[in-house]
């Protein structure tokens, strides 16, 4: 990245950690995925780490993988994502994933293996290099209390951000459900381009199918994200608007 890139991402960094200090949101970012999973265990006990971060399936270190959690003021975890590098060299996201989507599963469904597959679409099949697997993105909270605010919008730009300063990746993927997909989360997440079809998970005993689409960006995408301001995606709380108008004067 150049010295303007890096400018550019630390500004991000700074307007989010801003605008989530406004919602009394805290992030903690760690390496340690033995933590994260002690981390779920809890406070969201119905949620098994992911088998693409689970430090007993997959090689990461410091150098290669980081989680965010996100704590309201009453210290409860109400958002979790992570990043994890994939050295491709000069193979292609296709062809590893071809021989690996079987590690990319969606948590705690019966699924049938054997009748699940991976189909690429064009984009896979350029994708080389330094690639970003991104997931365990979840946003918890009352109704109405973060969800629709726009701080989705402000979590995803921090974590690609943080990832770009880290090792400045040439791409960056992840897997999101078809219905999710359809509700314009990738959108809010940050997500420029998204390929239908990419997975296909077969249900066990059952004809029920779960389609995964494949999100994705490339470097300049993300770059190009650094230059649009956060505050006109997210929706500041009424307590912040508030402080801002004068106090009646009385007659």
């Amino acid at each position: 990245m150049s010295i303007h890139d890096v400018y550019d991402g630390s500004q991000v960094i700074a307007q989010s950690l801003d605008i989530l200090d406004k919602y009394r949101v805290s992030l903690k970012v760690g390496e340690d995925f033995e933590e994260y999973r002690a981390l779920l265990a809890e406070h969201r006990p119905d949620h098994d780490l992911g088998l693409p971060f689970d430090p007993e399936h997959q090689f990461m270190t410091p150098a290669n993988a980081f989680w965010i959690a996100g704590f309201d003021h009453d210290g409860e975890l109400i958002h979790t994502q992570a990043m994890r590098m994939i050295e491709l060299g000069n193979s292609h996201l296709s062809d590893y994933m071809r021989e690996n989507f079987l590690d990319f599963p969606p948590s705690g469904l019966p699924l049938d293996l054997k009748r699940s597959r991976y189909r690429p679409g064009p984009s896979a099949k350029r994708m080389t290099g330094r690639t970003v697997y991104h997931g365990e993105v979840w946003m918890g909270g009352t109704k109405g209390q973060f969800r629709g605010s726009g701080l989705s919008c402000v979590l995803g730009r921090f974590a690609f951000m943080s990832a770009m300063l880290r090792w400045s990746p040439d791409h960056f993927f992840g897997f999101m459900p078809r219905a999710v997909a359809f509700k314009g989360f990738a959108e809010r997440q940050g997500y420029m381009h998204a390929e239908p079809g990419a997975l296909r998970w077969q249900m066990s005993e059952s004809d029920k199918v779960l389609e995964g689409f494949m999100v994705w960006m490339a470097n300049e995408d993300v770059r190009h994200l650094m230059l649009m301001p956060l505050n006109e995606l997210v929706q500041l709380p009424v307590s912040t608007e508030a402080e801002k108008r004068p106090e009646p004067v009385a007659a």
